[in-house]
């Protein structure tokens, strides 16, 4: 039998439960502290500092895997091109940025340390059907001139993009409530797509999707 014949063999059940601690623990640890240390996640897993290092090269590559997996359970959580076909361009993005609220808010630390560098690249790939739900949007609230039309629906739609960071950001550091995070997050978006507010708040959904428990 050749090397390439010869079966794989599963990890062990206890190094799979470790990887397993590890990712929770980081969860944990990054949701209440951004800068947790290898030391601090590796205690909260019960394991040791070399323990993470036998599963992961660096911390970069453990908060990696645990900022991608959110950012894929987010994204599967968002609504669909079929779910959006119907309603206007305000309202497309609103229903945007509603959803992603409702995903993200329980996890606002967490979700900051997503959309930066280093983590930035491998989220941005994840959430390329969404910025292109987005870009969508904006080229068609463009051409109805219900949206600003100075920039190109791409530019326009990394700037929306870009408001609903700045949102996230602001909601941590000042410990926004839910609801009134939720009310920013569409007035800044629609703001930005350049949507006076008031007829802004016309275009927020009824109800916020429920949103899911961190996977």
């Amino acid at each position: 039998m050749t090397t390439a014949d010869q079966p794989v063999r599963a990890p062990r059940r206890d190094a799979t439960e470790n990887r397993a601690a590890l990712i929770d623990a980081a969860k944990t640890c990054l949701q209440r502290d951004p800068d947790a240390s290898i030391e601090t996640i590796a205690a909260a897993a019960g394991l040791s500092r070399r323990a993470v290092y036998g599963h992961f090269p660096s911390r970069d590559d453990l908060v990696r895997e645990v900022v991608t997996a959110g950012a894929a359970r987010i994204a599967a959580a968002m609504p669909t091109s079929s779910d959006l076909q119907e309603l206007p361009p305000a309202a497309r993005l609103a229903a945007i940025a509603v959803t992603l609220w409702s995903e993200v808010s329980h996890v606002r630390s967490m979700a900051r340390v997503a959309v930066r560098s280093p983590f930035a690249e491998p989220v941005a790939e994840v959430f390329a059907p969404l910025r292109a739900q987005v870009r969508d949007a904006c080229a068609l609230g463009i051409t109805e001139g219900t949206m600003r039309d100075d920039v190109d629906p791409a530019t326009l739609g990394r700037l929306v993009e870009g408001a609903c960071i700045a949102v996230l950001d602001e909601a941590t550091r000042s410990g926004t409530p839910d609801e009134d995070g939720r009310r920013m997050v569409v007035l800044s978006a629609l703001g930005m797509a350049g949507i006076d507010w008031r007829t802004a708040l016309l275009s927020e959904p009824v109800a916020a999707p429920s949103a899911k428990e961190p996977a």
